[in-house]
């Protein structure tokens, strides 16, 4: 008997898959899209206030703040004793900035700063120490850098004004509980002690490391003290250009302070909560509550949303070079 070929099926044609990558490259753009229409009254008005700036001083600002990415730069070498390439590591900051104002507050940069490390062969628990030691040191910097400036300028600040009294008790009393829970978390659940226990390991091993060699120590700190003082002097150039009636050490104090306090709001980027912070900080250092406005809202219009679309263009690129 002999077989009857079967006529060959109708071949459809197959569904094109869309890469994963490509849809990456193009998150960013969206995200920053949606953020921008959801802040459209603040963009509105923070460029209404540029207009009216001395440009001198806005192109000073712009300038010490292009200066943050080379000091981030430096203070993310000095965390890792790997040498990273230079250029791809200035880019991945431009980048991380972008993501950070998209995401709630330091996941963003994390993130990014954490891929690129794996793809530059540093292993996931070394890369995440030195992430770590990264928030450590910045930390560390700004908080020095402004108990120097309230010991050089004990009256640059009412804190009766940005801290109200009655508000310390409270805000000292989340701060333990929140620490009480955390050590009670780890005291029960064996298996996060034991992961706590390793990673605080190669954080030490890590950070001992990084000392050893004077100049990743020097970017390390170097870096971590020039960050806030670029973006602080960036607020008091904006401050100039818009003639605000403060002393550009006491504008700076007001900026650290600020920050500082806002710290604990996980909003993206800050966005919001570091408007209404330096608002009120700015008062307290003695500025009219109008310019003080127009001074926060053109500086975060200058540092934020001009850069936010290059960066999100710059983040989908790297991603699509595969150096993220």
């Amino acid at each position: 008997m002999t077989a009857v070929p079967l006529p060959p099926l109708p071949q459809g044609r197959l569904p094109r898959r869309v890469p994963v990558r490509q849809v990456l490259c193009l998150l960013p753009l969206l995200l920053v899209a949606v953020v921008a229409v959801r802040h459209r009254a603040t963009l509105a008005e923070g460029f209404g206030q540029l207009r009216t700036a001395e440009w001198p001083w806005l192109a000073a600002a712009a300038g010490a703040t292009c200066l943050t990415w080379v000091a981030a730069s430096f203070t993310r070498q000095g965390a890792v004793v790997e040498r990273l390439p230079r250029l791809r590591l200035l880019a991945t900051q431009f980048a991380a900035g972008a993501a950070n104002h998209l995401l709630p507050t330091g996941l963003g940069a994390g993130a990014v700063n954490l891929r690129f490390m794996s793809v530059c062969g540093v292993p996931l628990a070394r890369s995440s120490a030195a992430l770590a030691l990264y928030l450590l040191a910045e930390c560390v910097g700004r908080l020095v850098l402004l108990a120097a400036l309230l010991i050089a300028f004990p009256g640059a600040l009412h804190l009766g004004t940005l801290v109200p009294q009655d508000a310390l008790l409270p805000l000292g009393a989340a701060v333990a509980a929140l620490a009480v829970t955390a050590a009670l978390v780890l005291a029960c659940v064996r298996r996060l002690r034991t992961a706590a226990r390793g990673f605080l390991r190669t954080a030490l091993g890590e950070a001992r490391s990084v000392h050893a060699r004077p100049a990743r120590a020097l970017a390390l700190w170097g870096g971590s003290l020039a960050f806030p003082a670029l973006q602080a002097s960036g607020l008091v150039l904006v401050g100039q250009a818009l003639d605000l009636p403060v002393a550009p050490a006491h504008i700076a104090v007001a900026y650290l302070a600020a920050t500082v306090a806002v710290a604990l709001v996980p909003t993206p980027g800050g966005l919001g909560s570091v408007e209404a912070a330096l608002v009120v900080a700015l008062v307290a250092a003695g500025g009219p509550a109008a310019v003080a406005t127009a001074v926060v809202l053109a500086y975060r219009i200058l540092t934020v949303w001009l850069p936010l679309l290059p960066g999100a263009v710059t983040l989908g690129a790297l991603v699509r070079l595969k150096v993220i």
